[in-house]
């Protein structure tokens, strides 16, 4: 708990007020990944995988934008500064300990901008969603993944609307959720999307208790990779059942 305690402190000066809320989320984020290193090493690596795979062949390498870099462990950050002009990271959050991991890799091309990816309040102010027309203004852009985000996004909108969800649309999840991947399918560059769509949770018996679609019903694109990640080992919530997500890569 001190080390996560510093983290949240460290962060919080670097974080703008709108989205200092969301540090603990971040900050329980960089701790599970760390309690949990050797059972997510697979996940990471084929999240890794799938955006060099996806960057291969590309003609011209001049910016290329990561949306939802979190921790960057699932992102091939090391192949992107090097192969690109200059990489851009966008999240709520930026942690400390992600910041200070650039700097000392010497990263000078690296950018970070923090942003709200949702489209939420375009949503409630009745503008037509637009999470991503931020990419329009981004020069000499020739790439971008969505990288272990779209779910995160629909997660973040439901707590968002059943907090607050005066005047909000019933289906607005959905549209969010539509929204991103329509928005990413559009773009004129290259682009890649990875994401968990679905959980279950299974007991020590390999029996299925619960399932979920985490996309609410919206299909994603065909996927030209997919598989498991153990996001709850057994013993991480439980010692009775651990949980499990389906990923899926595009590009």
């Amino acid at each position: 708990m001190i080390a996560e305690a510093l983290l949240y402190a460290a962060t919080w000066p670097l974080t703008g007020k709108a989205h200092r809320k969301f540090i603990r989320y971040s900050v329980n984020l960089w701790s599970r990944a760390g309690r949990c290193a050797r059972d997510w090493a697979e996940h990471e690596t084929m999240s890794r995988n799938a955006i060099r795979a996806a960057t291969a062949g590309l003609r011209q390498k001049r910016t290329a934008v990561v949306l939802g870099s979190g921790l960057l462990r699932d992102v091939p950050i090391e192949a992107l500064a090097h192969e690109f002009d200059t990489v851009v990271l966008v999240d709520l959050v930026h942690l400390a300990s992600v910041r200070l991991w650039l700097a000392a890799k010497g990263y000078r091309n690296v950018r970070l901008i923090e942003r709200d990816l949702s489209g939420y309040d375009d949503l409630a102010a009745g503008r037509t969603p637009e999470p991503l027309g931020f990419l329009r203004t981004v020069p000499y852009l020739d790439f971008v993944v969505s990288a272990n985000l779209l779910s995160q996004i629909g997660r973040g909108v439901k707590r968002r609307y059943e907090a607050e969800a005066t005047g909000m649309p019933v289906d607005t999840v959905e549209r969010l959720i539509a929204a991103h991947l329509a928005r990413l399918s559009g773009l004129s560059c290259r682009h890649c999307l990875v994401s968990d769509i679905a959980y279950a949770v299974i007991d020590r018996n390999g029996r299925t208790h619960e399932e979920a679609d985490l996309l609410h019903g919206v299909p994603p694109p065909p996927s030209k990779a997919a598989w498991t990640w153990p996001v709850a080992p057994l013993g991480e919530e439980s010692r009775d059942y651990r949980i499990e997500h389906k990923v899926m890569a595009a590009w």
